[in-house]
């Protein structure tokens, strides 16, 4: 169940000789928790055990966490004492994995360093009002309407308020859908909201109007006034500000890799790989990909 930390996953004895000295020097500020014959295990490693748990296990509460990373703990270092006493980590495909592990890990580090941690709130801003100011607001309507089964009902509503009878007191007595009791109102909404025949005859009705005859749809015949008309409203920065903050991280990143790949160019062997590994690239670089990749802990 235990997903450990990636370095950690599978060199967990690896981190514990780098963070030695760092023990040493601070040990009150880090103690140790557990031994496992010689081998100590301090507060520092269980909180990147917890940090590398499954996320089925996230709502579990704090000490059930730890419970079950500190176990985790024990067994790989357990079976790593083991491991390295019969030489595997002197064989080619360890250190091939653990090469590979510790380039995540410190293209991670960079990541955060550079791209998460680097992030400013004015960046964040700029970037909203860049967007917001790229979006040509659509129209949108408030509406309210009354429903009834049949068309004779909904001529005889009419009639009633050419005669000067309140829409929304009618709605309230006479509508069949569920809103009646807030008047029929449906509050704004652009095209493509409601069915072709309703959308079509609301957006043709001036503000404070309503429909000299009956509309015909699925749902029955409606009788539709015009509350307000205005152009779509953005959304504020604070409802979007996670998603404006992914962009702005990826541009960073691709940044950070553009400058990386110029240093030192990429050279892809076989031409299959490389045709697809353009097509990916292209799309990125065009702002159709996916945004930058989070670091571990954001995950």
């Amino acid at each position: 169940m235990f997903k450990y930390s990636k370095l950690a996953a599978v060199a967990v004895i690896a981190i514990a000789a780098a963070t030695a000295g760092a023990h040493a020097e601070d040990a009150a500020a880090d103690p140790v928790v557990a031994k496992v014959g010689a081998t100590e295990i301090h507060e520092s490693e269980l909180k990147l055990a917890i940090a590398g748990l499954d996320p089925q296990l996230a709502n579990l509460p704090d000490e059930q966490k730890r419970v079950a990373a500190l176990s985790s703990i024990i067994d790989v270092k357990l079976l790593a004492a083991d491991a390295d006493k019969e030489g595997l980590k002197d064989s080619a495909d360890f250190k091939q994995r653990l090469a590979f592990l510790t380039d995540r890990e410190l293209h991670n580090a960079y990541f955060k360093k550079h791209v998460v941690d680097a992030v400013t709130p004015e960046e964040v801003k700029a970037r909203y009002e860049k967007e917001i100011a790229a979006i040509t607001p659509e129209d949108e309507i408030r509406a309210r309407h009354i429903l009834v089964k049949t068309e004779e009902e909904a001529k005889a509503i009419i009639k009633d308020l050419d005669a000067g009878k309140d829409f929304i007191e009618i709605a309230k007595e006479k509508s069949t859908d569920p809103n009646k009791s807030e008047g029929g109102d449906l509050g704004y909404f652009g095209k493509g909201r409601m069915v072709p025949e309703f959308e079509a005859a609301a957006f043709a009705l001036e503000k404070g109007a309503y429909s000299k005859e009956p509309v015909k749809t699925q749902f029955g015949f409606h009788v539709i006034k015009i509350e307000d008309k205005r152009k779509q409203q953005p959304p504020a920065l604070d409802q979007v500000e996670p998603q404006v903050r992914q962009l702005v991280m990826r541009d960073k990143y691709l940044e950070l890799l553009a400058k990386a790949k110029a240093a030192a160019p990429v050279d892809i062997q076989d031409a299959t790989l490389k045709t697809a590994y353009d097509a990916v690239n292209k799309q990125e670089a065009a702002g159709e990909g996916e945004a930058a990749p989070a670091t571990e802990g954001q995950q």
